[in-house]
């Protein structure tokens, strides 16, 4: 089995949240795009949150993204994983928080997408850096999660909420 490997984030000086998936599905992976996967409810509930319809075009997307001052990003920068759920994840390699933190010290609040992304950060960097940092677990907007479109959605609010000044960013 090979080595999966995980794509650049997709960041600005803007950005003030950053978004942390685990490690990109196989139809993610071939297209080489975040959340690609039809099925995976992330650019449905990314863009509900602003009262919006998705775009298909994945340009459009991203954009988007930026333009909320949302970052996106992986846990994991490498593993061996036979298809896409997160519990066949092996051999796993984090990416370098370190220096994205020192680089874009405007992020102020990190949301996990869902629990393996959660779990990962937890066990190889943790949550004492940097300090101005504030961190939210949410349900995975995975097709595996079995979880009502609608609870995922009100869950993720707190997002919004964010962006939006209820929480000091």
């Amino acid at each position: 089995m090979s080595l999966l490997r995980s794509f650049p984030p997709i960041v600005e000086e803007q950005s003030r949240v950053l978004i942390l998936g685990s490690m990109p599905g196989v139809e993610s992976l071939r297209l080489q795009q975040y959340y690609a996967n039809p099925r995976n409810q992330f650019w449905k509930i990314i863009f509900a949150l602003f009262d919006l319809e998705p775009v298909e075009e994945y340009e459009e997307r991203t954009r988007f993204l930026r333009s909320q001052r949302i970052a996106l990003w992986d846990v994991i920068k490498m593993c061996s994983r036979e298809g896409s759920l997160d519990s066949k994840i092996r051999e796993e390699q984090v990416n370098d928080f370190s220096s994205l933190f020192k680089k874009y010290p405007q992020i102020k609040a990190v949301m996990f997408n869902g629990g393996k992304a959660f779990e990962t950060y937890k066990k190889w960097i943790g949550f004492s850096a940097p300090e101005n940092v504030t961190f939210h677990k949410l349900t995975s907007t995975s097709p595996a999660n079995t979880k009502k479109y609608e609870e995922k959605l009100r869950e993720w609010c707190v997002l919004r909420n964010l962006l939006e000044g209820a929480t000091d960013l």
